[in-house]
Formats: C-alpha cells, structure tokens, sequence
C-alpha cells in the first residue's frame, strides 16, 4: 500500500530573518512571520487525515509543528525525533553568513560548489555534515516506513534534513545538496509504494503559492535565468488513458481550462521568452499563457517532440498488454530497458532532449539583464530534463511527476556555467486549488 509523506520547512526563524546559520543551535525562535506562515500551512493542511506528525526537537520546528497541528481538522500525535535535527555545522552556528564567507573562504567554496566533499576539522576528528545529514535521513526513511505504511504522514523540520529527506528517498546524489529549495513553510509531497528500497515518486518540491507566493523567489536575488518548465493541459487520450506519444492529439476542453489557469498564475511573472515542443497540445497550452504577454515570440524546437511509442499508440494498456505481452510491466518497473516496437527508448529521449535543454540555456543566459521564458513540452521530455537537473538517470524516471498543466520552475543564478537550483516542481495548486496533484493519470 501506498505511504504518503508530506513534508513542511518550519517558519521563518529569528535567525532567518537575520541570516545566520543555524544548524543544531536551538537559540533560534520562530518569528510572527513564522507562526503566521505555519498556521497557514495548518488551515492549507487541515482536511487531511494524518496519522502521526514527525517533527525535529529543535523549538523552530516543534512550534511550527505544534500550530499546524490547531488547525488540523483530525488530530494526529506529534513525535518529535532525533533524526529530523538539522544539518551539524558546529563551526559556523550562529554566524551571519556574510562572516562565515569572509572568515572560511575556502571551506565556503567547497560547500558550496561540492557539498559532498565539505567537511569540519573537530579536533582529531573529520566531519563531513552533508554525507552524514544524508544518512541521518537513510536512516529516519528505515525507521519510520515500516510504522506507516499505507497512511498519510508530516514531517516538519529543517531545510538541510528536508533536502537529505527528499534526495535519499528518490536517490539524488549529494553533489545536488544545494541544487533543490526549501523555503521556510514550503510544501513537499512524496509517495512511497512500499518500504524504503521500493519506488518513491516526487509528486511536488517546494510550493509556496498557499503562502501568496506563486513561485519561490530566485535567490540570489537575482538569477540571470529562470525557466518555467510547463507540462501541456490535458487532451483527451490523456484522460481515457491512451498513449499519445508523437499522436498529434489536440487539447480537450478541460486542457483548454488547465493552460487558461496556468496563464492566470503566470499573468504577473515577467516572461521574456516562450519556446514549445512542436505538436498541437504543448504548442496551443503555451499560445494560451503566453496571450497574457504580448509582444513574446514563441518558438519551437523539434527536439522537445515527446516520446515515440511507436506500436503502442493510440492503445490502451490493456490493449498494449495483450499485443506485447509483459512489455508494459516492464516499462513500468525498468523503463530505461524497454525499446519501443517501432519506436524510442528512453536513452533516445534522453540524449535530444537534455541537448535541447543545454541549447536553451546556453542561448538564454548570457543576458545584459536577467531573462525567464517559459519551456512547454511533455510528459517524457519533463521527467526526463528534471532527472538530469536533478543528478538522476534514467532508470529513475517514474520518481519524477508530471501534472497536466504542472509548472516547475529552474534558476541559472550564474548562468551556464554555475549551479542550476530547482526552485519548484510539478505546481499543480493553481488547477486544483489545493497541494495534491488532481490531474489525469493517463499515458504519456
């Protein structure tokens, strides 16, 4: 049975707000800003029924956990847990940031450039805070699955363990620590299919638009490029559940409504650029956002073309089943194994389609001003441009969502040639209203 995580950053601390570090120091208290923003994470999080609220024991992230839990609806046990404790940085607690780069240059470059190698020199001892962050979180993952599963569970904690939480889960390597975002009051969703080893799928990373912030804001405060990355609404083979692949089936009525909405949550976003796959569905869903900005041209590019199925389309699985028997149990459990009859494989899609993507960015980043552009495409192209962002292959490919109408949004803060963040993935509140994505569950 299925296990749903939902997973919340505590509130805007007092040491947030004056940019220091904080790793295990619990002299930090959470703000009014903070108690504000957790309470509206209690009344966004209020209808769902958990079974127990997992918690650090450091008091930002205990009072956020205590004032969702007022407003939940059901009431579930709050536990706080020694391995939800924020990332050990015991060396730096309790400086500015700005003093940590002026006093650790080095230290600062490798943390931030290759987490995975960055480490604190404790007397005789080395300790490396990312990779022992991440086994921290290994090790929660194999202590907790086994007491919840088939139940919905929340987790509030800290930014650093959230990230350890969310990369050992779908098997994103450490180099990427700070290649994802938490905001404080952020929204994540995972679901487990069994217990830790098992396939786990990314439903959402970072949502902030409960909080009145459509999309997380680049940090720095300004990154030389952001690009939305927009799956097509729906069309009709999405909700009966056939396979479209390089089909050029059109939108359905509702998929008109899903891109309408999506240009209403993007009306106020300043967009540069817009670029589409070529097929009728991704193109008429950007046409329709890109209405709310005139004056930007939209281009398309072959490459961005979703995934030939080859034999496979315009059948349901069930038909699919029967032609090629077991191939579709495959393509479920070892996608990267499977050839299409008279189709791609997933390596084919993988090559065209992160060369796009680099063509994109080389293109785009090197702006006398910062540029954002929106990227409409598929299914496949989607998940498989965020498996490589995010350091995956692709064999992880079903441990990305992809929402009819989802935006994800991608900074460059210093272009091509630095970190990428991912700010945001699979936004679906804009459709449903609320955090789980409601969208078909149809074929690609």
């Amino acid at each position: 049975m299925a296990t749903r995580v939902i997973i919340v950053r505590h509130g805007q601390s007092s040491y947030n707000a004056e940019k220091r570090i904080q790793g295990r120091s619990d002299e930090s208290v959470i703000t009014d800003q903070g108690s504000a923003d957790a309470k509206i994470v209690g009344e966004t999080l209020s209808l769902i029924k958990f079974k127990t609220i997992y918690c650090s024991p450091l008091q930002r992230a205990k009072k956020t956990a205590e004032i969702i839990a007022t407003h939940l609806k059901n009431p579930a046990t709050l536990q706080p847990v020694e391995k939800l404790l924020e990332i050990d940085l015991p060396l730096w607690e309790k400086l500015t940031k700005e003093e940590v780069r002026e006093n650790f240059s080095e230290d600062y470059r490798c943390w931030k450039e290759r987490p995975q190698e960055f480490k604190m020199v404790l007397g005789e001892r080395e300790h490396f805070p990312v990779l022992s962050l991440y086994e921290q979180a290994k090790e929660f993952w194999q202590e907790i699955l086994p007491k919840n599963e088939g139940e919905t569970i929340l987790i509030v904690a800290h930014n650093g363990i959230n990230r350890c939480l969310i990369m050992s889960a779908i098997g994103i390597p450490t180099a990427k620590y700070h290649a994802i975002q938490q905001s404080n009051c952020c929204i994540n969703v995972l679901n487990f299919t069994g217990g830790w080893g098992e396939a786990v799928q990314l439903e959402s990373l970072n949502q902030t638009a409960h909080l009145g912030i459509p999309l997380p804001p680049p940090r720095p405060p300004e990154s030389k490029l952001r690009l939305l990355l927009i799956r097509h609404g729906e069309t009709a083979w999405n909700r009966e559940g056939r396979f479209q692949g390089i089909r050029d089936i059109p939108l359905n009525e509702n998929g008109r409504k899903q891109a309408g909405k999506a240009a209403e949550f993007l009306r106020e976003v300043q967009i540069d650029f817009g670029i589409t796959s070529p097929m009728l569905r991704p193109q008429e869903t950007a046409e329709i956002i890109l209405a709310e900005h005139s004056g930007v041209k939209l281009e398309t590019r072959e490459l961005l073309t979703e995934i030939c199925h080859g034999l496979w389309e315009g059948k349901l699985e069930t038909e699919i089943e029967t032609a090629f028997p077991g191939l579709l149990q495959q393509w479920k459990e070892a996608p990267e194994t499977v050839q299409m009859p008279e189709g791609e494989n997933l390596q084919q899609v993988w090559e065209r389609a992160i060369a796009c993507w680099e063509e994109i960015v080389s293109t785009y980043s090197n702006a006398e001003k910062p540029l954002t552009g929106i990227v409409c495409a598929h299914d496949a192209i989607n998940k498989v441009i965020l498996c490589y962002l995010l350091g995956l292959k692709p064999d992880n490919f079903w441990n990305i969502k992809q929402g009819n109408g989802a935006v994800s949004v991608i900074d460059y803060p210093q272009g091509k040639q630095g970190t990428q963040v991912l700010q945001a993935i699979n936004i679906t509140t804009h459709l449903s209203g609320g955090i789980l994505d409601q969208t078909a569950a149809g074929a690609l």
